[in-house]
């Protein structure tokens, strides 16, 4: 073994004082991981992670996640500049992140906390790697709670004919002050002005297994097919009702005597952990949207 406190010399393990994360997309096409891992090495960089998936080799798409330490902005630049080249050679779109820049995030919530409450556990525990800057409620129930988080808590409550005055100032609370958007059993439609702001930036939790009873009520038309699993569903939101990207899933299986305020009990505890793993995933930049599908890097 080298000893190099007695050569005069500096370990090289101990010179990564930096981590980040790249995400990239494009045709799949010969090189791309070559290249991508040459232009790491090029900036001196040690990949920590490595994950890679193709819709088809011969005319599809590629994606790849890689997490790495490197030396500090001054690498981050240089690999900018091979990456651009990339770009511009091969089409590939990319992303790079630092995970020390943890994602701000605006909790909504409506009347029931199961979701909300596991997000504060959660983060407060330091599972969920983000920083919640506000919680958002169309009901006055949660001030305490927010308090007791000290997180800004944020009450504006929406009728028919004040839904757009009210989403209008969301948003003023929302701009550039979050990343992320999280519906908690946020038991409202949100309009496509807001969901224009924030592309694939605004996770819904749907407690149904999609695409099964989506809409309004599905525990209780669950309950009137008989149906043997429930489950929850995870997903982007965008302007078509619960039919966005999904992220991530659950079930279990219930019984012919479980009636629908059971049928509630059982699903909050799915609801909960697939909401939380969905936002964790996301904040590790572990998802890439194709279409209307997630790639995860899990």
């Amino acid at each position: 073994m080298v000893n190099y406190s007695q050569k005069g010399m500096q370990n090289p393990m101990r010179q990564y004082n930096e981590k980040a994360r790249l995400l990239v997309s494009c045709k799949d096409q010969p090189g791309i991981v070559a290249n991508v891992s040459s232009a790491l090495y090029q900036i001196g960089a040690n990949i920590t992670e490595s994950a890679q998936f193709s819709t088809n080799p011969t005319d599809g798409m590629f994606f790849m996640r890689i997490a790495f330490d490197h030396h500090g902005a001054h690498a981050l630049t240089d690999l900018n500049c091979h990456l651009l080249k990339l770009k511009t050679s091969s089409g590939m779109t990319y992303r790079l992140t630092d995970p020390n820049q943890r994602l701000r995030v605006a909790i909504f919530v409506s009347r029931e906390d199961h979701c909300l409450m596991e997000l504060l556990w959660q983060q407060r525990t330091h599972m969920l790697p983000v920083d919640i800057a506000m919680i958002i409620s169309n009901h006055d129930l949660y001030k305490k709670t927010a308090h007791e988080f000290s997180i800004p808590f944020h009450y504006i409550p929406i009728t028919k004919d004040t839904k757009i005055d009210a989403e209008n100032a969301q948003l003023r609370l929302l701009e550039s002050r979050v990343d992320l958007i999280v519906l908690a059993r946020y038991m409202q439609i949100l309009s496509p002005q807001m969901i224009e702001h924030y592309p694939n930036q605004i996770i819904n939790i749907h407690h149904s297994f999609l695409p099964a009873f989506s809409g309004a009520r599905p525990y209780e038309r669950a309950y009137d097919r008989g149906v043997k699993i429930i489950g929850a569903t995870a997903h982007y939101v965008t302007d078509e009702l619960d039919a966005g990207p999904i992220i991530e899933q659950d079930i279990t299986r219930v019984k012919h005597s479980d009636d629908v305020p059971s049928l509630k009990k059982i699903g909050r505890l799915i609801e909960k952990n697939v909401l939380a793993r969905a936002v964790k995933w996301h904040a590790e930049d572990r998802i890439l949207v194709h279409n209307n599908k997630t790639i995860l890097f899990t």
